[in-house]
């Protein structure tokens, strides 16, 4: 007898994770080593909502709020996706989940069966693959390249997708590439869903508040003939610095929301009832979010332009969230050796590319750090490049 749940034991790890990890553990001996590991705004939460979860704290709010969310956010957040996104959805298919990251497990595992399979965009986000894999169904990448800035196209979807495709997952601003979602893009996307009618859409949009000048976020959910077929995934870590809050939240129809609240109920039952109150402040912190938004793209010059000045090393300007897609052509090394060689002698801790699915020699790194911390990675890691 198999003593584990053969999904989970087969389980990669999550490579992001892992290098978060190890970079606070030689934080300890080595105050010096710079982390741009993580996906976590360096920001404070803005003090409005600070003070509302306090408030509310002090008030007793601290049980249970047995509900998909309470009724004031789901409806802010319904207004929320109509003023900012163009999107049409009924407060009753909002549900408030602990994280995004949630959310879109609630989501998948209440969607697939065994056999189905989930589509989802590669270099992506490291968690897809073991979402899907731990619900029982089968991971499709879509690959995309480099050689055309990593656009998304029908083609490429239609490559993919078989009788068995069940879910596509998109992430615009994408992590790691920082690209947004073209009108373009956007037109080949609704044309493959009109095309396939049995495949749902999950628009993952958790960096949406997080688009620089010249670019522009698309929530495919705004779109009539395909809308009632969109999930989306978004929430309040990245564009609020509300991480360790753990509260993120997906909008869908009534009826599949219905079906996703049956195991919502025997998961995690609801989201705290202090933190729900302080995400209805959220919605409205408009001018935190753009300072922070500005600084964002402010430290995005500073460290592409710095990047690209190192010898064998390359990096387009992202055009959303807060990552640096970066390339190194370095003697033929792979993106786990490029890193190793980063962390022991410029004390640099990035993620490989190959935790998002690419073979060639791609870092991630994060630029949600202060500028002098950008500095003085530039320096570092141009110091030790093997390229002159």
């Amino acid at each position: 007898m198999n003593l584990y749940n053969d999904e989970i034991f087969s389980l990669a790890p999550s490579r992001s994770m892992e290098f978060i990890a190890k970079a606070k553990l030689m934080q300890k001996s080595d105050p010096s080593v710079i982390s741009l590991a993580g996906g976590e705004p360096d920001f404070a939460t803005p003090s409005p909502i600070c003070e509302e979860a306090v408030k509310w704290l002090r008030a007793g709010y601290t049980h249970y709020t047995i509900c998909p969310g309470l009724p004031e956010l789901r409806v802010g957040i319904a207004e929320k996706l109509k003023r900012d996104n163009n999107c049409n959805y009924d407060p009753d298919g909002i549900i408030v989940a602990p994280g995004g990251k949630f959310a879109i497990y609630l989501a998948i595992r209440s969607l697939v069966n065994k056999g189905d399979e989930v589509m989802y965009l590669e270099p992506g986000w490291v968690s897809y693959p073991a979402i899907i894999q731990a619900s029982g169904a089968t991971p499709v990448p879509v690959r995309l390249s480099q050689v055309d800035s990593f656009k998304l196209t029908r083609e490429k979807l239609e490559s993919a997708v078989t009788p068995n495709t069940k879910i596509l997952i998109v992430n615009y601003p994408n992590n790691p590439t920082g690209k947004c979602l073209s009108q373009g893009e956007l037109d080949d996307l609704v044309a493959f869903l009109e095309a396939h009618p049995q495949v749902l859409l999950m628009s993952d949009e958790i960096y949406e508040r997080i688009v620089f000048t010249g670019s522009s976020n698309l929530s495919p959910a705004s779109i009539p003939q395909i809308a009632s077929r969109v999930i989306t995934i978004n929430g309040f870590s990245k564009a609020t610095a509300m991480t360790g809050w753990r509260c993120g939240y997906l909008a869908t129809t009534p009826e599949i929301a219905k079906v996703i609240y049956r195991l919502y109920q025997h998961t995690i039952s609801c989201v705290s009832g202090f933190i729900q109150k302080a995400a209805v402040v959220a919605l409205g912190c408009t001018e935190e979010i753009e300072q922070m938004r500005k600084r964002f793209e402010a430290r995005r010059d500073l460290f592409i332009n710095g990047m690209n000045s190192i010898p064998g090393v390359s990096a387009e300007m992202p055009e959303g969230a807060f990552y640096a897609w970066v390339k190194f052509d370095w003697n033929s090394m792979n993106s786990e050796e490029v890193c190793n060689l980063i962390l022991e002698k410029a004390r640099v801790v990035g993620v490989p590319g190959i935790a998002y699915g690419t073979d060639e020699p791609y870092v991630r790194f994060s630029f949600a750090e202060s500028d002098e911390i950008l500095a003085e990675t530039v320096r570092r890691i141009k110091e030790v490049s093997p390229v002159k």
